[in-house]
């Protein structure tokens, strides 16, 4: 293999796995160490400049962060099942004990400069694009249904998981920066958008349509089966304040579980979700249906509905078919019949929560924007701009319903595209990230930060009592962690932003650090192709997502090859080595947004994969 190219900023970002899997790319480790400094303002705006909303997301991310957490892959002795860092946890920690950071965001541009963007929807896709160009001087108008912004985070997500205070507090944010917020105002033409002269539009409208369960029964008893999402909308809005003794909750993903919970806080004692997929197999996250279980709500799996039961128009219950997942030849899952009676289930009231679908309507079909086969518009996944490349699109309205922290993402980088088309430069071309190094060495043995490993396991956050939950729809389930815990949990971050950088010239293959690593993860050997080094180091790196670092010739002309998949950081090479060839140093990645200014000249080049 050649020699590694540390310099490419790719290389290291890698590398802090929790980092690289967040679609926002949020710097991790260096906000928790903050909160563990007990400094939550700072670790707060370090949340604000990528996810936007720290508030928010700590409370409701779908956490992409944490199944990649180097905590949870490496441990092997540490409690029946190794648990992640609560990352998310710890970001609604640095949320919740921010404090007045007003005199630290933006300011509203002194001066516009002359460009008029408009923004259809007031999701996080929208705000977040409305965020990054407003302090740029560009005119920001945000086009929204609702009275207020924050989309689905505000109407479908209920209070005991996301208090309106928090929602309020992060949109304010950005509308403080001089965004203009037209509230209940629906747009029913793209047409008459066109001809207002805005410069950009950006579509983030959602993916506002529940799918319905078109079943024998279902027209009779309509009334009392309900969308999940319209019905989540209806909760918030105050139009529904009650539901059925017995309900019956269809789907297995988040929204189903938000439905199962709110339905038992509605007067719903018989609630139970039903799915036709298996439990490990269901889209919700494992915490969500943790929750729904805390709250005696059964999951009953491998179920496909096949009718409702009613009375003269009243719902009286459902019927099931019961099947089981095989595999067929080609090694996909198919789900068969048993052969074994259909279940039936008494229900007073559905919540069909199976999926939700885009509903372009109102954009006519004959004004350049192409659509495919699905009627989703085709998006470039890069630059996010339509076949009108002033128009735009991102969150779910671009390519289908995801989470928060993907339409983040997605206004992140149509922010970019937008400020680089009215620049007139090219939007393939992508601003890179600032990268930061810096050695931790205090002396040759010594480091800045603290890099002895934390024993603990993963601390549960706690809950109101489970009486006293069930009693309000408006009531937050989960209390957060205090300080104290706050800190201890902290203590289990790896610090995988420090990197372990070698320099070869200064080794004298003593094989110290092969001695001293806990994970047998450095090795010494002949240089080889990279399927067959991988092979013949000291313990086989076998995680072809992860690279191997591999030094220049040394002087036995063998190479030091370290497998980055297994490395603690824990730095007992650095401190084992007599001749400083191992250092630690701090490589801090940030992604760089319309709103920071790139170095200039410097682009990275992109094309969709």
């Amino acid at each position: 293999m050649q020699p590694t190219d540390i310099r490419d900023p790719n290389y290291f970002h890698k590398v802090v796995d929790c980092q690289w899997a967040c679609p926002a790319h949020t710097p991790v480790p260096e906000y928790i160490r903050l909160i563990a400094a007990g400094r939550y303002a700072d670790a707060y705006m370090v949340n604000w400049e990528s996810n936007v909303f720290p508030g928010i997301l700590g409370r409701t991310c779908d956490r992409p962060c944490e199944p990649a957490c180097r905590r949870g892959r490496v441990e092997e002795n540490n409690g029946e099942k190794p648990e992640p860092v609560a990352i998310c946890r710890l970001k609604r920690v640095a949320a919740d004990n921010k404090g007045d950071v007003k005199a630290r965001m933006p300011k509203p541009a002194a001066q516009k400069n002359g460009r008029r963007i408009a923004c259809i929807g007031a999701g996080p896709a929208s705000l977040t694009v409305a965020r990054d160009l407003a302090p740029l001087g560009y005119e920001i108008t945000v086009f929204e249904a609702d009275q207020k912004g924050g989309g689905f985070m505000r109407t479908q997500v209920p209070r005991f998981r996301l208090p309106e205070s928090v929602i309020d507090d992060e949109v304010d944010q950005i509308l403080d920066l001089g965004v203009e917020l037209r509230g209940g105002q629906r747009i029913d033409s793209m047409r008459s958008m066109l001809g207002k002269g805005y410069d950009a539009i950006f579509v983030g409208s959602g993916a506002p349509r529940g799918r319905a369960l078109h079943l024998p029964g279902s027209d009779e008893a309509a009334a009392h089966i309900h969308i999940g999402i319209d019905w989540l909308s209806s909760v918030y809005f105050g139009h529904i304040k009650q539901i059925g003794k017995r309900v019956i909750v269809l789907g297995g993903g988040n929204t189903a579980m938000d439905c199962c919970r709110s339905a038992r806080r509605l007067g719903g004692d018989d609630v139970k979700v039903i799915v036709r997929s298996g439990f490990d197999e269901m889209k919700a996250s494992p915490w969500e249906k943790e929750d729904a279980a805390h709250e005696g709500i059964p999951i009953l799996n491998y179920l496909v509905p096949k009718s409702f039961e009613h009375e003269n128009g009243k719902l009286t219950g459902m019927h099931f078919e019961k099947v089981r997942a095989e595999l067929d030849e080609r090694g996909r899952r198919k789900l068969v019949p048993t052969g074994e009676p259909d279940a039936f289930f008494a229900c007073d009231e559905v919540l069909v929560a199976v999926g939700q679908e885009n509903a372009f309507p109102w954009i006519e079909r004959d004004l350049g924007i192409t659509f495919n086969e699905w009627e989703m518009p085709v998006v470039d996944a890069i630059t996010h701009q339509s076949s009108l490349p002033h128009v735009l699109f991102g969150g779910d309205a671009a390519f289908g319903p995801k989470n928060i922290i993907w339409a983040v993402a997605h206004g992140h980088e149509a922010a970019i595209s937008i400020d680089r088309l009215l620049s007139g430069q090219s939007t393939r071309e992508r601003p890179p990230p600032e990268v930061k190094v810096l050695s931790q060495k205090m002396g040759i043995h010594e480091w800045s930060y603290d890099n002895d490993i934390s024993g603990d396991e993963r601390y549960k956050v706690p809950l109101v009592p489970f009486e006293e939950a069930l009693k309000s729809i408006s009531l937050e389930v989960e209390l957060g962690f205090d300080a104290a815990t706050a800190w201890k949990e902290a203590q289990r971050c790896l610090n995988c932003d420090v990197q372990t950088v070698f320099t070869d010239q200064a080794c004298i293959e003593c094989d110290a650090c092969v001695d001293i690593c806990p994970m047998d993860c450095i090795s010494f050997t002949g240089n080889a192709p990279e399927p067959e080094l991988r092979e013949k180091l000291t313990a086989p790196a076998l995680n072809l997502t992860q690279s191997l670092y591999v030094s220049g010739p040394l002087k036995t002309a063998r190479v030091m090859v370290k497998d980055e998949d297994v490395c603690l950081h824990c730095g007992l090479c650095a401190e084992r080595c007599p001749t400083g060839a191992w250092d630690m140093r701090k490589v801090l990645i940030e992604m760089t947004h319309a709103n920071t200014p790139p170095c200039p000249n410097k682009v990275r080049k992109q094309e969709a994969a």
